[in-house]
């Protein structure tokens, strides 16, 4: 059963009246309903246009957000074959918040890490939200090293509210972990591309997408904390929440604008929990070019190239 949000009450509306015309015909053979439902589909379909057609910075929030957007785990079964998983950070524990392993995409060897959010209460449990502890960003740390070692490129798939805040994460560094995390994404000599899949939470993102080549799926969010967090330190009120998502510039235009952002990526129209196979089919596209863009750079070249990049975030407009 589709999850609509807020905003999408109307079409859902539509939608719904269009199921229970259906209903009747089955119910009711001798009923001619197709012709009356097929128009309130077409409604259906020009006001989901209509919708999505300028989405304010909020309303990206939700749609970055909804449940049913595909997850890292999506991604990695349908993009990738011979995908090895690999586990702990051969220190502390395990954390099921980040996956990541060895495997092939389009028949070459690559290392894939993401933050996977789960699909239904237990799994969303099991993976803390998609809010990785310390030992996930060094599991993260140890596979980077790893690709680092046997040459290969490295894909992260980014979609967090942020890094888990707990008092044990806390406690076990996990601020030295994430700054270790982004310190080992400049130091790679393989080509590092990074996809904002749904959320890029603060720290949290920042350690998986200090990349070579950044892309964001078009109703994806990247910023430094949460539009209610900010809501809540700016204006003591949690309730501006849509205000404090204008001001942080989150959304994947302004971010491609001021240079965070390399490419966008094309969602189905309605967003990615609409047609989950288009929107993996269309990101599975885009790694594709931007690992042949990258293909046959020097150690020394990467480096120098992402070192580059993030000196210069922040001096659009400035003087030379």
């Amino acid at each position: 059963m589709t999850q609509y949000l807020d905003f999408e009450k109307p079409l859902a509306e539509i939608e719904g009246k269009a199921e229970e015309l259906r209903a009747m015909g089955r119910d009711n053979p001798e009923m001619d309903i197709e012709k009356e439902a097929a128009a309130l589909d077409k409604k259906a379909a020009d006001l989901l246009v209509s919708l999505y057609a300028d989405l304010s910075p909020w309303r990206k929030c939700l749609v970055a957000r909804h449940p049913e957007r595909p997850h890292c785990i999506d991604y990695i079964d349908a993009l990738f074959t011979e995908y090895t998983p690999l586990a702990g950070d051969r220190n502390f524990a395990d954390d099921h918040a980040i996956m990541g392993g060895i495997a092939r995409f389009n028949g070459k060897p690559v290392m894939v890490i993401g933050h996977e959010k789960g699909n239904d209460t237990k799994s969303r449990i099991e993976r803390n939200f998609g809010m990785a502890r310390p030992e996930g960003y060094r599991k993260a740390i140890r596979l980077m090293n790893l690709a680092d070692r046997f040459g290969i490129p490295v894909i992260t798939l980014v979609d967090t509210p942020g890094a888990y805040p707990g008092k044990g994460a806390e406690e076990r560094g996990q601020s030295e972990a994430i700054a270790r995390a982004t310190e080992k994404c400049l130091e790679l000599g393989v080509p590092l591309i990074s996809v904002i899949i749904g959320e890029g939470g603060s720290g949290g993102a920042v350690a998986f997408a200090t990349a070579n080549r950044v892309a964001m799926l078009e109703n994806s969010i990247y910023s430094v904390i949460s539009p209610e967090g900010c809501a809540s330190i700016l204006w003591k009120d949690g309730g501006k929440m849509r205000e404090a998502a204008e001001a942080l510039r989150l959304t994947s235009k302004d971010l491609n604008e001021l240079g965070v952002c390399d490419t966008i990526i094309t969602e189905p129209k309605g967003g990615a929990h609409r047609d989950k196979a288009k929107a993996i089919e269309a990101v599975g596209a885009k790694l594709k070019t931007l690992l042949a863009e990258l293909d046959g750079k020097s150690p020394e070249k990467l480096r120098a190239d992402r070192r580059r990049k993030y000196l210069k975030l922040g001096s659009k407009g400035l003087a030379a």
